[in-house]
């Protein structure tokens, strides 16, 4: 927690009471200095990961007639690499940051302002508290900001050389496919995302919890490598545990565009779409067997415990210095 000049308490995602009492006096967090790191926070942890992000995609995308093209993350990468180029690692990037910014933004302010209210009646380490605001703050981001990654995901699963390129950037991407596909178009995808709030829902009371276990027992704060190890161990547990959904959720995004381009080729013909979440599910079962549900899933491992890691860390040091910018002082810990 970090004491202002005034006496009263701001609540962040690291606070805890070693004793497990109940914070006393605590004042509604305005939640400014949340949105700011959190935005900080996804903007960084965006640029470091974006190249795996791209390999992870464009694995969960190939589905099994994909025999064609390259399997693994070495031949993914590879053929990246020699057919897009360095730039092929971070195409999407744009779209990436736009939508990572708001989502972690929106995510920490709703987190901290649900956690702190709930944590005036039912105490502090409650672990009730935490799914809560971890489920509210992630259907709240997934809601807000879904269109960007159905942008992002386009993006990623374009490839150059073999000429299948629509979008140019970013905005051009928004307008073809509000004229070409509607405004439905950018929610598609949007209820197996919803599902993924079971993610933030396992991870953060984890990560809670890893908190409390770890905490010096002379009351100092938390050091920073201990923050890594636990976003790191509760990012890696959460995401073995929901990784189908992000398949399925990516799989919906890309069926009208993959449908499209297999009616422009004169060499095979379209194949059926996929249609809603139960039919896709099915088709993946009956195609790639369960095995299909994770497919990518070491790829997205390497990429997202890291970047869980980063974002928790980056957010961490950027609130330090927001509060003590803000009248925190010296007094500030966030543990």
């Amino acid at each position: 927690a970090v004491r202002s000049e005034g006496g009263s308490m701001r609540i962040t995602i690291h606070d805890r009471d070693p004793q497990g009492e109940r914070i006393k006096g605590a004042v509604w967090f305005r939640g400014a200095e949340s949105m700011i790191a959190g935005a900080g926070a996804g903007l960084v942890s965006s640029v470091v990961t974006c190249p795996l992000d791209v390999v992870k995609t464009k694995l969960q995308a190939g589905g099994a007639n994909a025999g064609r093209g390259p399997s693994g993350l070495v031949g993914t990468a590879k053929h990246i690499w020699l057919n897009d180029g360095f730039r092929g690692f971070y195409r999407g990037l744009g779209p990436t940051i736009i939508g990572y910014l708001p989502t972690w933004a929106i995510y920490f302010t709703m987190y901290d302002l649900i956690k702190q209210r709930l944590s005036v009646t039912r105490g502090p380490d409650d672990p009730i508290a935490h799914v809560v605001s971890a489920m509210t703050a992630g259907a709240s981001g997934t809601i807000l900001t879904n269109p960007l990654w159905v942008v992002k995901t386009r993006f990623m699963t374009q490839d150059a050389k073999d000429g299948d390129v629509r979008y140019r950037h970013t905005w051009d991407a928004l307008i073809r496919i509000y004229r070409e596909e509607g405004p439905r178009a950018f929610y598609r995808g949007m209820l197996p995302s919803l599902f993924g709030v079971a993610h933030v829902a396992v991870q953060f009371p984890l990560y809670e919890r890893f908190k409390v276990l770890s905490r010096p027992a002379d009351g100092s704060d938390i050091p920073s490598s201990t923050i890594l190890l636990c976003s790191s161990a509760s990012k890696m547990i959460a995401s073995i545990a929901t990784y189908p959904h992000e398949v399925l959720r990516t799989r919906l995004q890309i069926q009208k565009h993959r449908l499209e381009a297999a009616a422009a080729s004169s060499s095979s013909p379209p194949a059926a779409p996929f249609e809603g979440i139960v039919k896709t599910s099915a088709r993946i079962v009956r195609e790639e067997g369960f095995a299909g549900f994770y497919r990518g899933m070491g790829t997205n491992l390497l990429r997202t415990v890291p970047s869980s890691a980063v974002t928790i860390l980056t957010y961490e040091l950027l609130m330090r210095r927001l509060v003590r910018a803000t009248g925190g002082g010296g007094d500030s810990r966030h543990d």
